[in-house]
């Protein structure tokens, strides 16, 4: 039931009106698509930043680090954020997912690393909103001239709660009104950054201050920074001020043509915020210099607001200039108000996206019915963020200064995770062209190299020390530490705990998957045989694809590939099960359309009794109605001694066939068949006459998704790589892989690749017998004369007694020719074949009965034996093991 209202307070109306996310692909988390174009994309990653506010609260701090160098360093910092822009930029185009670094860090590295990439973007957010929103509580009152508000941490908490509240609830009723509000209050803000800049510049040399100093181009040299600990500290902090463009990424499935939109966006905002920091740095610099005093930028009463006493200073306190001194202090409470919604955005789709993927519980993945935005998410995340910021509030406003300048460490460290996914990522292509190798290789690689450079020497060398900052920490062993880098690692590190928690499922339904599937094949008389089987990378995907090899009697063999569709350890359980009960039914010989009928039945009363369990996993997936498990599935039977193939499918992908001779690949036309766990469905099979040295591929879907989610591109690519058929089978496999699964996969993919082979005519015999009683003496010479012939003469008295006594019952109890069959291979497969359709049972006879003991003995003296029907009849089997040939003396 939709509510009538969108309010954020009315959680679990909310919760009511959200589906969950259909899926964790692109495009299936049901957002608003289209909603977004590339000004709007622009507007949201600058705004994102709050330059009024990034300027007003680190110019000071920079140049404290660097003097007059504060310009140069705001220009070094952006070389890795643009480099990383382009990361984002090329991993948006080939994965445009909200989930940004959380999605590509797991595809490239795996579910752990994608989580802890994930955990540095929530890490961030949620620590800057609470200086954005003491920020803005500060601001609100200083704009309305009441100071003692502005003082009193009560009220100024308050106010900040006030605002959190305020953007979550823009948020949560939709992307379109967010991007509105913040096209017209960028749009303010920049004017009025421009208009300062400008005045303060034209005053610098026509009504210079007392502190004015002119443009020097020594601004722009960075090797006159006092030192290396300083030019890092500097950087650093300039990086905060970049933070942000990222958000029109993370938005990227809301916006049109989200595989090219967002990463164009992402490039451009960066750009425009370097020319707006360099230039109001620069006119900033000039106009009120670098001195400790009064309005110098170094002095420390104002480095956490330079922008207040500047303003009053460039535009004066009378008229027109008290005007527009009162525009820039609102500029920076609606900067710190609009950055703090643009951070929801972010926030909000990570956890959405993470959730979607089942990284976080699915709760979080709902929709709203009527906004399309994420509701838990939304939320969740804005009540997490006032938690944090009155907590810090209670606690410490030195900690939260300090948990303040630790953002640059987890900025830091995912942007820098960013440029490495990029480039392992991308890694089979990078020799393609110069292009890709500089654009998905050289710029996000070295991206991340400088992210990581930056991180490392100020975690570990300059927030270290006790000194820097308003906090320390006496630590065991360590000794006493800066609380910016116990405050910024200890964050991570807490992410660590949380990750090992909440991947154990991935991890125990990867292991579970691996331990059910098959752990080698086994050689083969009829085919050569090689597999593969790929996890997904995301926690989304693993669990239900499967592969087998099953020996059958009269050397014939069983293939078959699987998918239960769902993912965990349901769907890993479910895998099993069904393999295990598609080995049971092979052994009876059966067709491949009447084993899948028997399957379904499997499936379907697997469904029943699961119901519940493993439907929210398959619903996400975006298969099925929820209700329990479905199955897709091929199965086929090659039997060496005829040539002839018979298959059948359950909504399973027909095999690719190679001919043994030209090398020209086809996909048989096999009726699809209904997925199994529907019940009462039936299916039809088809027979091929097979040469030997065919090739066969049978695959999941998994396989076939990953070339672009273009089946038919998919599918041309596996012809050309199958066409080198003479190639050893292994080679073939890992061609696979490599052309179709080029990097990290959202789905599990099985491979199974079968070159057919042929008995040799002198390893088979066989005879056609009368129904007469003295056939029985007939087929035991003709047995024993063929047995000589082979050099297994040893083997004569018991299979001349098997023959006898499988004829004689065959005689007795049905009408019309028996036929008799020896193979000669590993085992010495003695058939006899009849029109009757009863099964014979073994059966212990008493003591006083006359008959009876003919199969107890056969089975006494055999490896095995077992019943097969035919359309003519049935076939009963019997397999004795052929002694090793004497060594030489």
């Amino acid at each position: 039931m939709t509510p009538s209202n969108g309010s954020v307070g009315s959680v679990g109306s909310a919760e009511a009106a959200a589906p969950t996310a259909v899926g964790p692909g692109a495009g299936e988390k049901g957002l608003k698509a289209g909603a977004l174009g590339l000004t709007s994309s622009v507007v949201i990653g600058v705004a994102s930043t709050a330059p009024a506010y990034s300027l007003a609260a680190t110019l000071g701090l920079v140049v404290t680090r660097v003097g007059p160098q504060a310009p140069v360093v705001m220009l070094l910092a952006f070389i890795p954020i643009l480099l990383i822009a382009y990361a984002y930029r090329e991993l948006n185009a080939g994965n445009a997912d909200c989930g940004t670094t959380f999605t590509w860090a797991s595809r490239a590295f795996g579910p752990r690393v994608g989580w802890m990439g994930g955990w540095g973007i929530i890490v961030a957010d949620v620590i800057v909103m609470a200086n954005l929103a003491e920020i803005a509580g500060v601001y609100t009152y200083r704009l309305f001239g009441s100071e003692s508000l502005a003082e009193s941490r009560l009220w100024t908490t308050l106010a900040g709660v006030a605002w959190i509240a305020v953007m979550t609830a823009v948020s949560y009723v939709g992307i379109e009104i967010s991007a509105a509000l913040q096209r017209w209050l960028l749009g303010v803000e920049v004017v009025v950054l421009i208009l300062f800049a400008a005045v303060a510049m034209t005053r610098v040399y026509t009504d210079p201050p007392e502190t004015a100093i002119r443009v020097s181009a020594s601004w722009f040299n960075p090797l006159l920074v006092p030192s290396a600990e300083a030019l890092t500290a500097g950087i650093v902090a300039a990086v905060f001020i970049y933070w942000g463009w990222d958000t029109a990424v993370a938005v990227n499935e809301e916006t049109a043509d989200s595989a090219h939109i967002p990463g164009r966006a992402a490039v451009l905002s960066t750009v425009l915020l370097l020319i707006i920091y360099v230039s109001v740095a620069t006119a900033a610099q000039a106009f009120a210099g670098v001195g400790t005093e009064g309005i110098g930028l170094a002095n420390q009463d104002n480095a956490d607001d330079v922008l207040s006493g500047l303003g009053s200073a460039v535009f004066g306190d009378q008229g027109a200039g008290r005007l527009l001194t009162e525009l820039l202090i609102l500029m920076v409470v609606t900067s710190a108000a609009a950055s703090t919604q643009t951070t929801i955005l972010p926030l909000a789709r990570t956890v959405f996206s993470m959730a979607a993927h089942k990284a976080v519980p699915a709760r979080f993945a709902r929709v709203h019915r009527t906004y399309l935005t994420p509701t838990w998410s939304t939320v969740g995340m804005g009540l997490v963020s006032i938690a944090f910021y009155v907590l810090l509030s209670v606690i410490s406003r030195d900690v939260l200064a300090d948990t303040i300048e630790s953002i640059g460490l987890a900025i830091a460290f995912y942007y820098g995770l960013t440029g490495f996914a990029c480039v392992w990522y991308y890694r089979m292509v990078l020799t393609r062209s110069a292009k890709d190798f500089v654009c998905k290789g050289l710029l996000p690689g070295t991206g991340g190299l400088l992210m990581l450079s930056v991180f490392s020497y100020a975690a570990f060398h300059v927030y270290a020390d006790p000194r820097y900052g308003a906090t320390s920490f006496d630590l065991p062993l360590i000794g006493t530490t800066g609380g910016v880098t116990v405050l910024g690692i200890g964050a991570l590190l807490l992410g660590v705990v949380l990750m090992l928690v909440v991947t154990h499922e991935h991890t125990a339904a990867l292991k579970l998957q691996r331990s059910l599937l098959p752990r080698s094949l086994e050689p083969q008389t009829a085919v050569e045989a090689a597999s593969r089987y790929v996890p997904a990378d995301s926690r989304s995907g693993v669990g239900g694809d499967w592969f087998d090899v099953v020996p059958l009697s009269g050397t014939r063999v069983g293939l078959v590939v699987g998918n239960v569709v769902g993912h965990g350890l349901h769907a890993a359980a479910a895998m099993g099960l069904l393999r295990t009960s598609m080995r049971v039914l092979a052994r009876m010989d059966l067709p491949p359309d009447e084993l899948l009928s028997l399957l379904d039945d499997v499936a379907t009363q697997t469904s029943t009794e699961w119901a519940g369990k493993v439907g929210a996993d398959r619903t996400r997936s975006g298969g099925g109605t929820g209700d329990g498990i479905t199955v897709t599935c091929l199965y086929v039977v090659y039997d060496p001694v005829s040539g002839r193939c018979s298959m059948a499918r359950a909504g399973a992908w027909p095999p690719a066939l190679v001919d043994a001779d030209s090398g020209a690949v086809s996909f048989p036309d096999l009726p699809p068949g209904p997925p199994l766990g529907l019940g009462g469905q039936t299916f039809q099979g088809v027979e091929l006459q097979l040469p030997p040295g065919s090739l066969l591929a049978l695959f999941t879907d998994g396989l076939m998704r990953a070339a672009d989610h273009d089946t038919d591109v998919a599918r041309g690519l596996l012809a050309d790589i199958l066409a080198e058929h003479r190639l050893p089978l292994e080679q073939l496999c890992d061609r696979a892989l490599a052309r179709l699964l080029p990097g990290p996969v959202d789905d599990d993919a099985a491979v199974l690749l079968v070159r057919t082979r042929m008995l040799d005519e002198r390893q088979v015999a066989g005879w056609e017998l009368e129904s007469d009683p003295a056939s029985a003496g007939a087929a035991r010479a003709a047995v024993g004369g063929q047995l000589a012939a082979w050099g297994l003469d040893e083997l004569t008295f018991t299979t001349e007694l098997i023959v006898s006594e499988l004829v004689t019952n065959a005689i007795r109890y049905t009408e019309g020719p028996v036929h008799v069959r020896l193979i000669r291979d590993e085992y010495l497969i003695c058939e006899v074949s009849d029109t009757g359709h009863t099964s014979p049972h073994l059966r212990h006879a008493a003591t006083d009965e006359e008959g009876g003991r003919g199969l107890f003995i056969i089975a006494q003296m055999t490896h095995r034996w077992g019943t097969r029907y035919t359309p003519d009849g049935k076939t009963i089997w019997a397999e004795q093991v052929v002694p090793p040939p004497e060594a030489p003396r």
